[in-house]
């Protein structure tokens, strides 16, 4: 049997469809409301938004998302512990808490016996509870590649969303996790070596980053996955109607991502992501291995959060609107 990884072409988030193709297929659907909703849509399609956000009643908003990958490591039990920390980050990017995740597994039968989807499972289940949340069934399906995830459903404050379009001049940018899963990620995909603070990274949930930013008063957020820093930072400024600056060297970055990126091991998705903004970005002193960092398809990374947040290094600030969205100094 193979390890794990190799049953799939690509690995963790890197494997979205890029972001400028995705927006395109959206763009054509001219999805139109329902006429009579049971509910109040408050954040939906428009802003690309890390969640939908439904208002049931005054004080209550229904927060649903779904996220799965292929396989990001070759150990099941740690691929579905980082897949459900994945998938509830959504919901914690929108300041919301999760109440019920159901499982989402496709699985290639004839090629991996399914006790190592029992393992991929019990990861999963493992993190949910972790988290106070309930795992209440899913779906499978028989599959040429094993992909696994979760669709999560929390609740929140209607009056204390954190969205990825409520930014404004003057506010500071936090990160809560180190950038360079990606390209450790397709290192380990190559060679099989294990990068322990990576793992560590990726299953860390983003409760406690989310309630802080909530406690800081904070309105804009969003988390950072397979579209990069940067990525998902212009769709926060393009949303948000600012420019957001980015001071590079206060970027904090895994141990060995840099070695990663000098050796060749960056993602496509990686390359996807800065060329998808490059058109959008002023970068001035930085060289091209440092943008293919910031522009890293994460898995499970953390929080952005237009604020100042305890432990989290600032990592630049949002400005009035300049020619560009985005501003990358070295």
């Amino acid at each position: 049997m193979k390890r794990l990884t190799q049953y799939a072409q690509g690995g963790g988030c890197a494997c979205k469809i890029p972001a400028g193709e995705l927006e395109q297929v959206l763009a054509g659907l001219g999805l139109e409301p329902p006429a009579d909703p049971a509910g109040e849509l408050l954040v939906g399609l428009e802003t690309g938004d890390d969640a939908a956000a439904v208002r049931i009643d005054g004080d209550r908003a229904v927060i649903s998302t779904a996220d799965f990958f292929t396989p990001v490591v070759d150990d099941p039990y740690d691929w579905g512990r980082i897949a459900a920390a994945n998938a509830l980050s959504d919901v914690y990017a929108m300041g919301g808490t999760p109440l019920v995740a159901l499982n989402l597994l496709c699985w290639p039968a004839e090629a991996l016996p399914y006790e190592l989807a029992r393992e991929v499972l019990r990861g999963g289940a493992e993190v949910a509870r972790e988290a106070r949340c309930h795992v209440a069934g899913g779906h499978s399906i028989i599959d040429v590649e094993p992909k696994y995830g979760m669709a999560v459903t929390g609740l929140a404050d209607p009056a204390r969303l954190l969205r990825n379009s409520s930014g404004r001049p003057g506010l500071p940018l936090s990160l809560t996790k180190p950038l360079g899963l990606g390209v450790l990620n397709n290192r380990h995909k190559a060679t099989g070596e294990v990068f322990p603070e990576a793992v560590r990274t990726m299953v860390t949930l983003n409760d406690a980053a989310s309630r802080a930013a909530l406690a800081a008063g904070a309105e804009c957020a969003t988390d950072v996955t397979g579209f990069g820093l940067l990525g998902h930072l212009f769709k926060l400024a393009r949303a948000s109607g600012v420019t957001a600056v980015v001071e590079a060297p206060a970027v904090p970055l895994l141990e060995s991502a840099r070695e990663a990126v000098k050796a060749g091991y960056v993602p496509g998705g990686s390359r996807r992501n800065l060329a998808w903004v490059a058109g959008h970005t002023e970068a001035t002193g930085v060289g091209e291995e440092e943008m293919l960092l910031l522009a890293d398809a994460q898995t499970s990374g953390g929080l952005l959060v237009a604020g100042e947040i305890p432990g989290a290094p600032v990592i630049g600030e949002l400005i009035a609107p300049g020619p560009v969205p985005l501003v990358v100094r070295g």
